[in-house]
């Protein structure tokens, strides 16, 4: 299994990992969006691909106020923890409870000053890049999470603690498959998809179980079918199928099943309020459209999810880098 996708794309992952030792970065990406506005307006977190504005308030709306209370005590548990010991792991708490209250530029300042403590933190780098994505700062995450892939390798990898339990309580990612998961999604946003693709390779093989092995596969098949390699995207869906033990990804599996031609997109998405609410099935979805040549249908999919409010997902961002690139285009 996977040995033409293993063995062709190790010439692209040759490529790709010079990129990330090498001194050229020499893609066309899209530019970070943020850069000299932060100050402007304190209530703005970020800046989308195509310029709005973004505000954690208008996703947070609809947490209610007992999901509120949840993250405003968790907040106060893992400030009074990091005061009483500024250890690596109550840093990491700390930001990542901040950035789960929408509060992405605090994240990341906790995340730098830690750095300044901790300056070989691949952990501390990890999440930080994380949150530069979330703050539409591409390429501040390229080079965070590259730093941290540099940092750990050789090392064991360990499951990496959930912030939001699944409905096992079980854990299902690693710290060193998140900064693979995330360099990767980086370089797929700025649309170099070469680089991105050796990084999805080793996303996938640091995968443990279904959930982690349908979200890498879900995004190295798009990758595969952006460069052209459809033998390799086809032959990756083979081990998808619709009684994988999945307990988080159930939209990545989906999409597989619908590029594999066992789910009709109609079944993923049915209208706006779909594509609004659900950024990562709608994204899918419309990326299949795109790849399919329909670019009409697929840019109609793109600007409903970007027209909601969930713009912390993955797939509102990636709808945004997509419209960008269409932007640029026309």
């Amino acid at each position: 299994m996977f040995g033409p996708v293993f063995g062709k794309a190790r010439s692209w992952a040759v490529f790709g990992m010079l990129a990330f030792v090498g001194v050229s970065w020499s893609a066309v990406w899209l530019a970070d969006r943020d850069g000299g506005r932060d100050g402007s307006d304190a209530s703005v977190e970020a800046h989308s691909l195509l310029g709005e504005p973004l505000m954690a308030e208008s996703y947070l709306a609809d947490f209610g106020p007992e999901r509120m209370a949840e993250l405003n005590a968790d907040l106060d548990a893992a400030e009074r923890r990091v005061r009483r010991d500024a250890s690596e792991e109550n840093i990491v708490w700390h930001g990542r409870r901040l950035a789960y209250r929408g509060e992405y530029r605090r994240a990341i300042e906790v995340y730098t000053e830690g750095l300044e403590r901790f300056p070989e933190s691949y952990v501390l780098l990890r999440h930080r890049g994380h949150r530069y994505l979330s703050r539409r700062l591409l390429y501040a995450a390229v080079q965070d999470l590259t730093r941290a892939a540099q940092l750990s390798a050789g090392l064991p990898d360990e499951i990496e603690p959930d912030g939001i339990p699944n409905d096992r309580n079980e854990p299902r990612s690693t710290v060193q498959g998140n900064v693979w998961y995330h360099l990767a999604l980086a370089l797929y946003l700025q649309g170099d998809f070469l680089r991105a693709l050796p990084a999805w390779l080793e996303c996938l093989k640091l995968s443990r179980n279904d959930d982690t092995l349908c979200a890498a596969s879900y995004w190295t098949y798009l990758t595969l079918r952006r460069i052209g390699a459809e033998d390799e995207a086809a032959e990756l869906l083979e081990r998808i199928h619709p009684n994988m033990d999945v307990i988080e990804n159930f939209a990545y599996r989906d999409l597989l099943l619908m590029f594999k031609g066992e789910l009709s997109s109609e079944v993923l998405l049915d209208d706006r309020e779909d594509a609004i609410k659900n950024s990562t099935a709608a994204y899918g979805v419309g990326v299949h459209h795109l790849l399919a040549g329909d670019i009409g249908r697929a840019r109609s999919v793109f600007q409903h999810i970007v027209s909601g409010d969930a713009w912390p997902a993955f797939g509102h961002l990636a709808a945004e880098a997509e419209l960008a690139r269409m932007t640029l285009g026309d």
